[in-house]
């Protein structure tokens, strides 16, 4: 499944919506939602893993490089839509001392606000 990511704004928050695998080839379109996400504007990215089906090591990879962007120019990340077995990835590797997890879009927005 080809991976992509859509990009919106919502009550605050810039919201990469990511569809399909993120592996080796996602970093294109990983990145590049990120820079549309970012640019011109300092809200908090929420990225959006509802309709994310796989997760490999080349894509934990990719995930870890754009939280080093967004620590580099001091952005603030949340996640939303991650299912049991990847929020316990995240847990393990770590990533979820870098980003604000939450269950679903609505707290995300709470989080973000709040």
């Amino acid at each position: 499944m080809t991976f992509q990511t859509t990009v919106r704004k919502q009550d605050g928050l810039v919201v990469m919506d990511l569809c399909g695998e993120i592996m080796a080839g996602a970093d294109d379109a990983l990145m590049g939602g990120f820079v549309e996400a970012t640019a011109g504007n300092a809200s908090p990215v929420l990225l959006n893993f509802a309709e994310v089906s796989y997760i490999n090591s080349t894509g934990i990879a990719l995930i870890v490089g754009l939280l080093a962007e967004a620590r580099a120019s001091d952005r603030r990340i949340l996640v939303s839509g991650l299912s049991d077995h990847y929020k316990e990835i995240f847990e393990i590797t770590r990533i979820s001392d870098f980003v604000t997890m939450c269950d679903d879009e609505q707290s995300a927005v709470a989080a973000a606000q709040g």
